[in-house]
C-alpha cells in the first residue's frame, strides 16, 4: 500500500509530461499535413527526359573525336 504514495505522483508526472510534449507537436505543427508526405512518395522527383535529348548528346560526342 505504501507503494501507491510512490506510483501515484509518478504516473501524474507522466500524464503532465505526455500532454506538454503533444501540445508542443500541436502547436509546431507536426500534425499539419497528414497526407502530403504519403503522396509525395508517389511522385517523381526528376523530369524524365526525352529519346531525342540523349541521341544529340551522343552525337555531339562522336563528332568531336
Amino acid at each position: 500500500m505504501d507503494i501507491l504514495y510512490l506510483l501515484i505522483p509518478i504516473a501524474m508526472l507522466l500524464v503532465v509530461l505526455i500532454v506538454v510534449i503533444f501540445m508542443w507537436a500541436v502547436r509546431s505543427g507536426q500534425f499539419d499535413d497528414l497526407e502530403g508526405p504519403a503522396h509525395r512518395v508517389l511522385t517523381d522527383d526528376e523530369i524524365p527526359k526525352s529519346p531525342n535529348d540523349t541521341e544529340s548528346k551522343d552525337d555531339e560526342g562522336e563528332k568531336s573525336d
